[in-house]
């Protein structure tokens, strides 16, 4: 059975229609993808990754 994923956009984000953003996916693993582009291609991360990603960002 495939689990609907709930996607939420990033914080850094502007909540104007055309803004440049993107919006992650946290459930087993970490999906990444184009808010503007929902049906595009994704960047998957596996959760060590995720969180090395983003201790690397603090």
């Amino acid at each position: 059975m495939t689990r609907e994923r709930t996607w939420r956009k990033s914080s850094y984000s502007s909540d104007t229609i055309d803004s440049d953003c993107v919006e992650v996916s946290l459930a087993q693993n970490a999906l990444v993808r184009d808010s503007k582009n929902a049906n595009g291609d994704v960047l998957a991360f596996s959760a060590p990754a995720w969180r090395s990603l983003l201790s690397w960002l603090d």
